[in-house]
């Protein structure tokens, strides 16, 4: 198994919140994809109703996972958090014990490795 920390994260759009929330994702969007090596993927997706957003975020270890919860405390949290409610967290991979109690916060379910492959 690799040192990877990847996890799928449920959201329901606060009522009129939609706008702000475009606005922050492409603020996180774009953070994320020029400061931060380590985030491998980092995918939103919406869902058809407007209110309902899935993330995937992948980081190549635990230091990069805490590199972008670092970022995401000090610069978006605060937006983040007025604009959606969290309604399913899983974390997959190793996180370390650092990333599992940065996570537990937010309602994090960690599943650990049980079989499989990846190519």
């Amino acid at each position: 198994m690799s040192d990877q920390v990847y996890w799928h994260l449920q959201l329901a759009v606060k009522d009129g919140q939609l706008e702000d929330f475009r606005a922050l994702m492409k603020d996180m969007v774009g953070a994320t994809q020029a400061n931060e090596p380590g985030a491998l993927n980092y995918e939103w997706s919406i869902g058809d109703d407007g209110a309902t957003v899935h993330i995937y975020e992948r980081y190549a270890d635990s230091a990069a996972t805490m590199t972008h919860l670092a970022s995401f405390g000090a610069n978006f949290a605060d937006r983040f958090m007025a604009c959606v409610d969290v309604t399913g967290f899983n974390v997959y991979g190793a996180p370390d014990d650092e990333v599992r109690g940065a996570l537990a916060p937010f309602g994090a379910v960690f599943m650990d490795p049980f079989g499989g492959f990846a190519r």
